[in-house]
C-alpha cells in the first residue's frame, strides 16, 4: 500500500513542515507515505468555481484505482483505534490510498462524491498546516498501534 496525503494548499510554513517531517521520518522504511501539495486555484470568479477547479485538479492527480478519503468536518469522526483499524484495512486492500485535505473553501461536491470515505478530524475549522501535521501524526500513531510500538499510550 502507498498512502498519499494531498493538501490543496501552498507549501506549509516551516513549523508545520518540521513537525510533519519528524513523523514522516519515523515512518521511513515502515510505511510508504507521500504528502503532496496541490496548488489552490486563485483566478476563480466565485467560491463554487474555485472548489470546482481544485476538485478537478485533485481528482486528475489521483493514482489509478486509488481509494479516496476526503477530510471534511461533515465526515465521520474516528478514534485513533478506529483509524488504526482503517489503516490495517487499507493495507490489506493494497494499492494507493489518498487522504485529501480540501482547499480554503472546502471540497468540491465531485470530490466528496468520489470519496470512498469522509473523515472528520473535528467539527472545528482548522488551518491547513495544522491539519497536515495532525493527519501525519495520527497515521504514525495508528501505525504504532498496529505494530505494538509504545508511542500510543491511551
Amino acid at each position: 500500500m502507498r498512502l498519499h496525503l494531498y493538501c490543496v494548499a501552498r507549501r506549509p510554513p516551516a513549523w508545520a513542515a518540521e513537525a510533519s517531517n519528524e513523523y514522516l521520518k519515523r515512518l521511513t522504511g515502515q510505511l510508504d507515505f507521500r504528502p503532496r501539495e496541490i496548488a489552490p486555484y486563485t483566478g476563480a470568479a466565485s467560491v463554487d468555481q474555485q472548489r470546482e477547479r481544485e476538485g478537478q485538479t485533485l481528482l486528475k492527480a489521483l493514482p489509478d484505482n486509488a481509494w479516496l478519503v476526503a477530510l471534511d468536518e461533515r465526515g465521520a469522526a474516528w478514534t485513533t483505534q478506529q483509524l488504526a483499524t482503517r489503516l490495517e484495512d487499507w493495507r490489506m486492500r493494497g494499492g494507493d490510498v489518498v487522504l485529501a485535505i480540501g482547499g480554503a473553501e472546502g471540497h468540491a461536491p465531485q470530490t466528496r462524491s468520489a470519496a470512498r470515505e469522509v473523515w472528520s478530524l473535528s467539527p472545528l475549522t482548522l488551518p491547513h498546516a495544522l491539519v497536515r501535521v495532525i493527519v501525519i501524526e495520527q497515521i504514525y500513531r495508528a501505525w504504532s498501534i498496529l505494530n505494538h510500538h509504545p508511542y500510543h499510550r491511551a
